[in-house]
């Protein structure tokens, strides 16, 4: 089947990874619906021509009319709460848009008879770790009620695979950054830091700045999704740089980058903050046909070329 009689149905495509996923998509001439609150997500992020409803996941009547118009073949669930602090404040906001929102995604694939669905989790659902780096098959201990709801809704995933045959590829991304990223959120230290040092603002470091972080560029998190349409069905999978690198190195690149001087304000470390994290991508590599492009400070410069 050529790909411009491919239908994908991208939840979330208004937010910063979807509307990096769905230029791609049309680029590659798939045919492509969006679907989006636009909660996070902005509406001038969707290119023109493409079809899209203003719709929370959560509203399953709603939902169901997209299905029934749209009839989708391949659906890449990305809608979500991402915001581990917010998990903390609101967790029943939290689980209705991460658990019964993928749950009402999930009843519409098996109505509709989609050939597959996507699903963006997170290393969230790995917690602590005694062993780096981290192994699709590495104890799954959330800490947060953010990487509990993803946990959960892959378990959903799961069962309804088994129960009704509905295809899945579930990855876990490691800590993604790139343009269109919300500085305003916790989960975005890469832009946070960006734009305290192009505002020429104190870079604000928790701890000693020596805890490290497998970034990953959106743009190899695209070519991810988009190798998963047809590769690794029925299978979880971590989608990282497989690199670790510390907080300081992280400023120093974006110093560099920049041109910026930058002014360091340490605080005490979060309490509970995983100090290393490092997600394995071999399973990637080899099942999906697929691997990173971008080291750190390639992911960075073409970040700031573009904002």
């Amino acid at each position: 089947m050529d790909n411009e009689s491919r239908k994908i149905l991208i939840t979330g495509g208004a937010g910063f990874i979807g509307s990096h996923l769905v230029d791609e998509l049309v680029n590659r001439n798939f045919n492509v619906t969006v679907v989006d609150n636009l909660t996070t997500g902005i509406v001038s992020n969707i290119p023109p021509g493409i079809s899209f409803y203003r719709i929370d996941i959560r509203d399953k009547e709603l939902l169901k009319n997209v299905f029934i118009k749209e009839q989708p073949d391949i659906t890449i669930h990305l809608a979500a709460q991402t915001s581990v602090n917010g998990s903390s404040q609101n967790p029943s906001y939290d689980c209705s848009n991460n658990i019964v929102g993928t749950i009402n995604i999930l009843e519409c694939c098996k109505i509709f008879n989609v050939k597959k669905i996507i699903f963006a989790s997170s290393a969230a659902v790995y917690g602590h770790s005694d062993t780096l780096p981290i192994r699709e098959k590495n104890p799954l201990q959330p800490l947060s009620f953010y990487g509990l709801s993803k946990l959960t809704a892959e378990k959903y995933i799961l069962l309804f695979s088994e129960l009704f045959g509905i295809p899945f590829t579930i990855l876990r991304y490691s800590n993604v950054y790139g343009e269109r990223q919300n500085s305003n959120s916790d989960g975005g230290a890469i832009s946070i830091f960006v734009n305290q040092v192009l505002n020429n603002k104190p870079v604000v470091i928790f701890g000693n700045g020596e805890q490290t972080r497998d970034f990953i560029y959106v743009k190899d998190v695209v070519t991810a999704n988009v190798a998963a349409i047809d590769n690794g069905t029925n299978e979880i999978v971590n989608i990282s740089s497989g690199v670790r690198i510390s907080v300081n190195e992280v400023i120093k690149n974006i110093s560099e980058v920049t041109k910026y001087n930058v002014n360091k304000k340490h605080t005490p470390l979060k309490p509970g903050e995983i100090l290393h994290s490092q997600l394995c991508n071999e399973k990637a590599v080899t099942l999906l046909k697929w691997k990173p492009n971008y080291n750190f400070k390639e992911g960075l410069n073409e970040m700031l070329k573009n904002i």
